[in-house]
């Protein structure tokens, strides 16, 4: 096995009150020292059944301007769907390690998919709560089913049904948010890719944790997508860091949680920010999370839409090639 999983960890001996240290957080980032618990705001929740087209909208470009992140309720996915991809997820994780690591991302390879525990470059030498599975969902010329369980057996079939379902939910809400910076319909997603946008989906698995006052399944980050498409289980953890305070968002069962993610921002020149956030982790229960992350193609250069750039106005990014944006964030590289 080419790294300890953290389930693997979690099922030996460890204290019930202790942690590796590799896994204890930096005071600054620890949950029990910098979670805030005053009077919040909640995370705007947006109903996809408004009569109103054009409430909607406005909801949801106020909620990327000011949030990066919004719930949405409605949206068309049928929620017994919802229900079956997060039975097979689990299912995939309740199998035995060794059948896991079938799926285990190759050692040196360029790809993201795979089973595996750690993704990026920690600069203090940590480690996340949590192992992963990721593969892509969509298009069928970029989906590799050596990465996708074949135990349980339903496990195909269920991602294959939510990847149309998804598709169409993140059609909308590429079309509302190019309609609230006053633009057409199909700039934003034209200027992520178009229909060549890749869909990838990760399931974050976050096992029980002695000290999850110590610790974090995921460290503050913005996702480097152009949107993701999160489904969660019913185990908190999802915290957004707002007006200088981490604070936890709320459960909403079959919810989407949509995420602007970093290349919107740069579509956007700044107007729509991608949220900063984190994962933490229970004592008692298993988290996990269901993100798909809309993605352009590698070679697919994202820079800020000329419609919304003038002289008074000018770039605030450059143009780059996705790939290229990828690896800076990954090896945390300067992008410019």
């Amino acid at each position: 096995m080419e790294v300890e999983r953290v389930q693997a960890i979690v099922s030996s001996s460890l204290a019930k009150d202790n942690i590796p240290l590799e896994f204890v957080r930096p005071e600054d980032e620890q949950p029990a020292i910098t979670t805030f618990h005053g009077l919040i705001p909640d995370i705007p929740v947006i109903d996809f059944n408004h009569p109103d087209q054009d409430h909607i909208i406005h909801l949801i470009a106020n909620a990327s301007r000011d949030w990066g992140i919004f719930q949405v309720v409605n949206h068309g996915i049928p929620f017994h769907l919802i229900q079956k991809l997060q039975q097979v997820g689990k299912e995939f994780f309740d199998l035995p390690q060794e059948e896991k690591e079938v799926y285990a991302k190759p050692p040196g390879a360029l790809t993201l998919e795979g089973y595996g525990s750690k993704i990026g470059k920690d600069v203090n030498g940590k480690k996340n709560w949590a192992d992963h599975l990721f593969h892509k969902i969509w298009p069928a010329s970029c989906i590799n089913h050596q990465f996708w369980p074949k135990n349980p057996p339903s496990y195909r079939p269920v991602n294959e049904e939510y990847a149309q379902e998804v598709r169409k939910v993140v059609d909308k809400l590429f079309k509302w948010l190019s309609m609230g910076l006053g633009l057409e319909a199909d700039v934003l997603k034209q200027g992520v890719g178009g229909e060549e946008i890749e869909y990838l989906m990760k399931i974050n698995y976050y096992p029980p944790c002695p000290r999850p006052d110590l610790t974090l399944g995921v460290t503050s980050h913005t996702d480097l997508s152009a949107m993701t498409v999160l489904v969660p289980n019913e185990v908190p953890g999802l915290q957004v860091f707002k007006d200088g305070h981490w604070i936890d968002a709320k459960y909403i069962p079959g919810a989407l949680i949509i995420h602007i993610g970093d290349q919107i921002e740069i579509l956007s020149n700044g107007k729509y920010k991608a949220v900063l956030h984190r994962t933490t982790v229970d004592k008692e229960k298993t988290r996990m999370s269901w993100p798909v992350f809309l993605e352009p193609p590698g070679e697919f250069v994202v820079g800020p839409l000329p419609q919304l750039l003038d002289p008074q106005i000018p770039p605030k990014y450059k143009p780059k090639k996705f790939k290229d944006y990828s690896y800076c964030k990954f090896h945390k590289l300067p992008q410019y």
